[in-house]
C-alpha cells in the first residue's frame, strides 16, 4: 500500500505496510517501580526500558485487566493495586492499568508523572504567580498557585470525608469557575475520577453519565442544575452527596452542601490519609472521564490516565511554544465547556504545566459578553471553536458595513495587503512590505485592540471544521488563526499549527512524540487518519467492543476521519467516514467540502447539510443567518445585519427569514440557486452535484439538537427531524433536469 507523501519527508507519517513492519519490531515497555508503601514517585531511573529497538507499542487484543487472571487486589490501605505491571495498552475497567507507550528517546521518553506530581512542580516553580482570576462584584479575585494547590488539597480531604471511593466519579455540572477546577483536581487527588457534565444536558443525560461512572458525589453550579440532579438522585445508588458552588442554597436537604460548608468538611481528615492515597496513584491509571457528546447512540466514557493528561500537556505546550511563567506568563480566558477535552487541556492542564494565568469569562460569554472579557484580559493565547470565530467575523462585518465610505475603502485595501503578505509569510517569505507596515498602524492594531487580541500571539481553532473564508478573513486582518486537530480519545491535540508552520485549511503537523498513519489510502492519498503515542486514551469505560473498534490490534487509534498528508508533513482533513454519502450509483461523496463551498458562495446561508445516502441524487437543507436570542440561545426570525445588507444588494427588502420563505423571495432564491450552480460547475462528477435544495424555517442550534456542544453538526438528528422534507426530495424518482425543478418552492 502506498501513502501520498514519502515517509521521510512527512515526519512520522507511515504507510500501512510500513506501519505493520515498524510495529512488528521489539518495542520498549515502561514499568513503574513502586515501593512497598505504594509510592510511585517516578524518575527516569524508575523506568525500565524492556527493549533496545523500536518506538511504537504493540498491543494485545486482550484487555489490560482480565477479570479471571488479573483482578486487582486490595492492599492494607484498602486501595486497589495491580498484582503485576500492566501488559496491554487498553482497558475498559475504571480501576484498570495500561502499559504506557514509551519511546526510547525524544518527547515520548519523558518520565511519566501523576497529576499531583505535576501540580507539586507547578507550586515549587510558580508558587506566588497568579493562577486563577474570577470576577466577584465587578472585581477580579485571584488565587496564586500556592493558594490554588491548598484549595485542591482541602477539597480532596472533604471528598474523602463524604466517602469518595477509589475510581468512583465526581461529576461536575456548571459553568467554568475556580470551583470547577478545584473540584476536578481535588477529585483526582482523592483517588476519584473527575467527570464533567455538559450544562445543557437533560436530567436523563445527567443520569446516564453519573450512573455510568458510579458517581459518589455531584458538584452543581446553581439551583437550576441542582433540580436536574434531585430529579434523578433516587436512581443513583452510589451517590452520597451534592455540593452547590455558584450561589447560596435555596433549600436545606440531607447530604446537600454549600461550597463553603464542603471545604470545611475535611478538616479532621489527617493529611497522611490523603498523602497515602496520592502516593498509591500511578501514571498509568485513570483519573478523568470525558463523555463524548454522542452524535449517534449513548455517550462513551473516554478514560484518560494521569500520563495522558500530564504528558499531552507538556508535549502540546512545547509544540505550541508556550512560555513558562518564569519567562513570560501566558494569559488565557476560560469559557468553552469544561466537559470537553479541548477546554480542559487549554484551561486546566496547560496552565498548570507552564504556570499560566486563567481568567474566567461570564456565564453568558457565548451569548455576547466574551469580547468584553477579552478586551479586559487581553489574553496571550485564545482558543475559539469555529462558531466563535464566525460570530466575531459576522459582528466585525456588521460594524464595518456602517462605517463611512472612506473607512470601508481603507479597510478593504488593508485586508488585501494583509492577506497577500500573510500568505507569502506562510510560504516562507520574510520581508515586511511598506504598505503592510502602514496598514498595521491604520487598521490591524485597531482591530486587534477592539476584540481584545492585541497581545494574543496564539489564536487557535479546533473541535470542528472551519471554513477557508473565515480563516482568510482573519488572515487579511493580520490575525492568523491556527488549526489544531485531535479528539477526546487522544487527550485533545494530535496535530498543531504554529506561526512558523501552518497552511490554510490544514490542521497542522503532528506533535512531537506522536505518530500518524493514513489507513488504506486511495489513489489521491486519502485514507483514515490513525494515531499512536502516549496521548492515546486507555479505553471506553465498560465498553470492550467499542474500545476494540477504536484501537486496532497493532495499537493504532482509528479516528474515523478521512484525510491526507502532503510532502511537507501537513495533515488535511477531508471528511468523516460516517459522514460519507454513498449514492445509489455507489459513488462516495464527502459532504463537508460541498457544504462549505455553498456557504462561501452565498453569504446569507448559515448552515448547509447535504443529503442523498443511497439515493439517486444529492439534495441540500439550508438555513439563513438570523439573530440568536442571547438568553435562550434559540435562533430567531430576524436576519442578521450582514444578511440584511446582502439582501439589499440583491434588491430584496426582506428583514426576516419567514418573509423570504413565505414569499419565495425571487432575489434571494435566485442568488442561492446561482451559488448552487456555481458549486455544481466545480463538481468532479454529476453524482456530486446538488439537484434540489430547501430553505428551512429555523437555523440549527444546540437547544434544537441539530448542533453538539462544540457546534458540530449532528447529521442523524437533522436527518430524523427533517425526514419528511428529505423524503419529498425523492418522492419523484426521476432526477430533476432543469433549474426550475431544482428549486424547492
Amino acid at each position: 500500500m502506498r501513502c501520498k507523501a514519502e515517509p521521510e519527508s512527512c515526519g512520522t507519517m507511515l504507510c500501512e505496510s510500513e506501519a505493520r513492519s515498524t510495529l512488528a519490531d521489539p518495542v520498549p515497555m515502561a514499568y513503574l517501580s513502586v515501593d512497598a508503601q505504594g509510592s510511585s514517585e517516578v524518575s527516569l531511573d524508575d523506568i525500565t526500558i524492556n527493549s533496545s529497538a523500536g518506538t511504537v507499542e504493540v498491543c494485545s487484543m486482550k484487555p489490560a485487566d482480565d477479570p479471571k487472571t488479573e483482578r486487582s487486589q486490595m492492599n492494607k490501605t484498602g486501595l486497589a493495586s495491580s498484582s503485576r505491571p500492566a501488559s496491554n495498552v487498553w482497558t475498559t475497567q475504571q480501576d484498570g492499568e495500561v502499559k504506557l507507550r514509551m519511546d526510547e528517546e525524544g518527547m515520548g521518553s519523558e518520565a511519566p508523572k501523576t497529576v499531583h506530581e505535576v501540580f507539586q512542580e507547578a507550586v515549587s516553580k510558580y508558587s506566588d504567580y497568579y493562577a486563577l482570576a474570577s470576577k466577584k462584584n465587578g472585581q477580579w479575585v485571584k488565587l496564586t498557585y500556592k493558594m490554588y494547590y491548598d484549595k485542591c488539597w482541602k477539597a480532596a480531604k472533604s471528598f474523602l470525608k463524604l466517602g469518595l471511593e477509589r475510581f468512583h466519579g465526581v461529576c461536575i455540572l456548571g459553568f467554568n469557575s475556580p470551583e470547577w477546577f478545584i473540584a476536578d483536581i481535588g477529585a483526582i487527588f482523592a483517588g476519584g475520577l473527575a467527570v464533567g457534565i455538559y450544562t445543557t444536558n437533560s436530567p436523563e443525560a445527567c443520569h446516564y453519565v453519573a450512573e455510568n461512572c458510579s458517581a459518589n458525589i455531584l458538584v452543581v453550579e446553581n439551583h437550576t442544575q441542582l433540580q436536574k440532579i434531585l430529579e434523578i438522585e433516587h436512581k443513583l445508588p452510589h451517590m452520597k452527596a451534592i455540593i452547590q458552588y455558584g450561589e447560596e442554597l435555596k433549600e436545606k436537604r440531607p447530604n446537600l452542601y454549600s461550597w463553603r460548608e464542603f471545604l470545611d468538611l475535611g478538616e479532621d481528615i489527617p493529611d497522611s490519609q490523603l498523602r497515602e492515597i496520592i502516593e498509591s496513584q500511578k501514571p498509568n491509571q485513570c483519573c478523568t472521564l470525558i463523555y463524548t457528546s454522542g452524535t449517534t447512540g449513548q455517550p462513551k466514557g473516554v478514560m484518560l490516565s494521569h500520563d495522558n493528561l500530564t504528558w499531552t500537556s507538556i508535549a502540546a505546550g512545547r509544540s505550541l511554544m508556550l512560555l513558562e511563567a518564569t519567562e513570560k506568563q501566558e494569559l488565557v480566558v476560560s469559557y468553552l465547556p469544561l466537559s470537553h477535552v479541548a477546554a480542559q487541556m487549554i484551561d486546566i492542564w496547560l496552565p498548570v504545566t507552564f504556570g499560566g494565568q486563567v481568567f474566567f469569562a461570564q456565564p453568558d460569554a457565548l451569548k455576547g459578553t466574551l469580547v468584553d472579557t477579552l478586551r479586559e484580559v487581553r489574553p496571550t493565547a485564545f482558543l475559539g471553536v469555529p462558531r466563535v470565530w464566525e460570530k466575531i467575523e459576522e459582528k466585525m462585518k456588521s460594524v464595518g458595513a456602517k462605517s463611512s465610505t472612506l473607512r470601508r475603502k481603507v479597510a478593504s485595501w488593508a485586508k488585501g495587503v494583509g492577506l497577500q503578505t500573510n500568505l507569502k509569510w506562510m510560504n516562507g517569505h520574510s520581508e515586511v512590505p511598506m504598505n503592510f507596515r502602514l496598514a498595521r498602524q491604520l487598521v490591524y492594531k485597531k482591530v486587534r485592540k477592539a476584540i481584545g487580541l492585541d497581545r494574543c500571539t496564539k489564536c487557535f481553532t479546533g473541535a470542528a471544521p472551519i471554513s477557508r473564508e473565515t480563516l482568510e478573513f482573519f488572515l487579511s486582518l493580520n490575525i492568523p488563526v491556527f488549526e489544531l486537530y485531535g479528539m477526546s480519545e487522544s487527550s485533545g491535540p494530535h496535530t498543531v499549527s504554529i506561526p512558523q508552520a501552518f497552511r490554510l485549511t490544514s490542521c497542522g503537523k503532528e506533535m512531537a512524540g506522536c505518530r500518524t498513519l493514513i489507513h488504506k489510502p486511495d489513489a489521491d492519498g486519502i485514507g483514515e487518519i490513525c494515531f499512536a503515542g502516549r496521548h492515546i486514551f486507555m479505553g471506553y469505560l465498560n465498553m470492550e467492543e467499542k474500545t476494540k473498534e477504536a484501537i486496532d490490534k497493532d495499537g493504532w487509534l482509528h479516528s474515523g476521519d478521512l484525510g491526507k498528508c502532503d510532502k511537507d508533513g501537513f495533515i488535511y482533513i477531508t471528511g468523516r467516514i460516517k459522514e460519507l454519502i454513498i449514492t445509489a450509483g455507489g459513488e462516495n461523496v464527502p459532504p463537508v467540502p460541498i457544504e462549505d463551498a455553498v456557504k462561501e458562495a452565498c453569504p446569507i446561508i448559515s448552515n448547509a447539510m447535504l443529503v442523498g445516502d443511497k439515493a439517486k441524487f444529492l439534495a441540500m437543507l439550508l438555513t439563513l443567518k438570523c439573530i440568536i436570542n442571547t438568553e435562550s440561545g434559540e435562533p430567531g426570525d430576524d436576519l442578521t445585519a450582514e444578511a440584511i445588507e446582502y439582501c439589499q444588494k440583491l434588491g430584496s427588502k426582506a428583514t426576516k427569514v419567514s418573509e423570504i420563505i413565505s414569499s419565495k423571495d425571487k432575489a434571494v432564491y435566485a442568488a442561492i440557486q446561482a451559488a448552487v450552480s456555481e458549486v455544481n460547475k466545480r463538481a468532479v462528477s454529476n453524482a456530486q452535484k446538488i439537484q434540489k435544495w430547501v430553505v428551512l424555517e429555523k437555523d440549527f442550534s444546540v437547544g434544537g439538537g441539530e448542533l453538539g456542544p462544540t457546534m458540530k453538526l449532528k447529521r442523524p438528528v437533522v436527518a430524523q427531524k427533517y425526514k419528511d422534507l428529505i423524503d419529498e426530495f425523492y418522492a419523484d424518482a426521476n432526477t430533476p433536469t432543469t433549474t426550475e425543478n431544482a428549486l424547492r418552492q
